[in-house]
């Protein structure tokens, strides 16, 4: 696991030795450059494999090829082993390597070997032509810059802010996209001169020209022999599929635990863990105490340690937020909505205190259906066979139902479902997923802001929606998710917040195989009736606690709407104070007086719309205000 950086074209000398100081805290263990006529490689190394010989950046044996690499390959033994009886040989045990060798045995196509979480570059000092390639799901991040001859590359944005000629302009659409969703979309960037590799695609770069090509994408259609094979074999067929993704992500030469929530997703991994392994477990596990029992999930992650006989740890999350925040604002680079950042900062910085590697379960919603969203795309389609009065209706009533402090706001669910009573599936789905609607955002806008924005900004939702199989909208949802909220919103905080703390996290439900059968099973088994993760909760159900495959599904959660009502008031109100509101000349500040007013009356919950504001002003103050760079242009 690495911070990686480089450069093809002229720059000064110091701007990589700059670049990778930037990136310590991904790579704490070792640094390397390499250096060639107007080329850099440089790498901050967390050594996880080949603790001796795995330095980088690594050239092949003649010199020609050049690597550095974020990630780990799982196959890479398989790999090897192939290129060897080839008549390939080794210098190292590094997965790196193999990488660099498969890149010389097949070109481009390399990619479509690997199996894990990459982003790397290769630079091919004959052809002087650089490859950058990303994995599958989008786990490791990988940035770029190019202007001319001149490409500049790295793990994180900060690092290519170094250049002189990066600018901290806005991407107007990539804070549209946040507003929307709380994050900012695939191939953009907050920045509007840096974009990201988007996940499943390769670039190369020569002669001052960059292209892109996609190498995987989600499959369509439905594998006829999976939808004729009996229920028992498909449970056994699911327990083998995560065991083995589980072995993979084991290889190591440092300490691994896992992230244990307490919910199926994680305990499952922790389970299939047990089967594979004799030897010692560390589980950690985040929760908010007494006071707020709906969120907590401590008391199912200890009965898992417990069946298990794990070395458990337990950390208890306090609302101490002004320190921290500006800590998590810096991790990401960009502006990010999504609270559950804030307990996975904090497991994950106690976690990196006992182990260099954790699992985690992050993915296990989107390939089994976890999300009670899931069952309201099923429920809509009966919903919307009723007369449209009583459609109609039905939105008056929800309208009605009191908000809820606890981790199930159910009247809110109910209004964002019985809203839009017209609007096909995929577009009601795409609305439930939203902080913002597109009416909110007119309202909110001010009209500079307003005229940066355009129409479309779920464009990426509807298409990865419209691509559904099985005849069932269900798995509409299930490609919106995987295509959008996993890579760009769930497996980045993954990357920042494990990252901030020298930790590398792995995701066994995010293994590309297990995406392509998890979309071969129809909705209907993966959640049988209204059972929520039905199939894998039976896949388990001789192994879990009976307690753990029974409890409702609470996700990583923080108490964000009490908080606001407390403990975080301060903050909300220093960042999201009227004259601070009406100086930045995004928001109009009655609107957003009018959020701050409903939801301290508790007559609506509007945590997730704050925290979006609050999360922008605070990476603006960050980000643009302590370099004098804001303007609205």
């Amino acid at each position: 696991m690495c911070g990686i950086a480089g450069h093809v074209g002229p720059t000064a000398p110091a701007l990589l030795p700059a670049m990778l100081g930037l990136l310590k805290h991904r790579g704490p263990d070792d640094s390397g450059i390499h250096e060639g006529a107007d080329v850099g490689l440089g790498m901050t190394r967390l050594a996880i494999i080949d603790l001796v010989t795995g330095q980088q950046p690594m050239g092949d044996v003649n010199g020609r090829y050049w690597i550095v690499f974020n990630g780990e390959i799982y196959n890479f033994r398989q790999l090897r082993a192939e290129l060897e009886a080839a008549g390939r040989s080794f210098r190292t045990r590094s997965d790196t390597e193999v990488i660099l060798q498969t890149y010389a045995a097949y070109g481009e196509a390399c990619v479509e070997r690997l199996r894990g979480m990459f982003a790397f570059a290769i630079w091919d000092g004959a052809e002087r032509r650089l490859f950058l390639a990303r994995d599958r799901l989008g786990k490791k991040p990988l940035y770029y810059w190019h202007r001319g001859r001149l490409l500049l590359f790295a793990s994180e944005p900060k690092a290519l802010l170094c250049h002189p000629a990066v600018s901290r302009s806005l991407d107007w659409a990539a804070f549209h996209h946040y507003l929307a969703f709380g994050y900012t979309p695939a191939a953009h960037s907050i920045f509007g001169e840096i974009r990201k590799l988007p996940p499943a695609h390769t670039a190369t770069f020569a002669d001052g020209r960059l292209a892109l090509r996609r190498y995987w994408q989600l499959p369509l259609g439905v594998a006829p022999a999976v939808a004729r094979t009996p229920l028992a074999e498909q449970l056994a067929a699911v327990r083998e599929q995560v065991r083995e993704s589980v072995r993979w992500r084991l290889e190591s030469d440092v300490p691994l635990g896992v992230f244990l929530s307490g919910g199926v997703d994680s305990s499952a991994v922790v389970a299939s863990m047990r089967e594979v392994t004799s030897g010692r477990i560390a589980t950690f596990s985040v929760g908010f105490g007494r006071a707020t029992p709906s969120y907590d999930e401590l008391p199912y992650a200890r009965l898992v340690a417990r069946r298990f006989e794990t070395d458990h740890h337990e950390e208890i999350l306090e609302p101490d937020l002004q320190a921290l925040l500006p800590s998590i604002v810096r991790a990401f680079d960009e502006p990010f909505a999504d609270s559950s950042a804030i307990p996975t900062y904090v497991v994950a910085q106690a976690t990196a205190s006992h182990v260099k590697v954790a699992l985690s379960g992050i993915g296990g919603d989107e390939t089994f259906g976890g999300y009670p969203r899931y069952l309201g795309v099923r429920v809509s389609a009966l919903h919307a066979r009723l007369p449209r009065w009583l459609r109609a209706a039905s939105y008056a009533v929800a309208r009605r139902f009191p908000d809820s402090a606890s981790s199930r706001n159910l009247g809110d669910w109910a209004r964002r479902f019985a809203a839009l009573p017209d609007a096909a599936p995929g577009d009601r789905y795409i609305a439930w997923t939203r902080f913002f609607g597109d009416a909110d955002i007119a309202g909110l806008a001010r009209p500079a802001l307003a005229a940066h924005l355009e129409a479309g900004v779920d464009r990426a939702q509807r298409d990865a929606f419209a691509a559904h199989g099985h005849d069932d909208p269900v798995d509409g949802a299930f490609r919106v998710d995987l295509s959008t909220y996993l890579p760009d919103d769930l497996l980045v905080m993954a990357d920042r917040m494990s990252m901030a703390s020298s930790l590398e996290v792995r995701a066994p439900f995010c293994d590309h195989r297990i995406v392509e059968q998890s979309l071969a099973l129809a909705p209907t088994t993966k959640i049988p009736g209204f059972r929520l993760k039905g199939m894998l909760k039976a896949a388990y159900a001789d192994v879990l606690p009976r307690e753990v495959l029974a409890h409702r599904k609470q996700g990583f959660m923080i108490p964000l709407a009490r908080w606001l009502r407390r403990d975080l008031r301060p903050t909300l109100d220093d960042l999201l104070a009227p004259d601070r509101v009406r100086a930045r000349g995004l928001f109009e500040v009655h609107v957003v007086e009018a959020l701050k007013r409903e939801h301290h009356r508790g007559a609506r919950g509007h945590a997730d719309r704050l925290w979006t504001l609050m999360m922008a002003e605070l990476w603006m103050r960050e980000y643009l205000d302590h370099h004098g760079l804001w303007t609205l242009r």
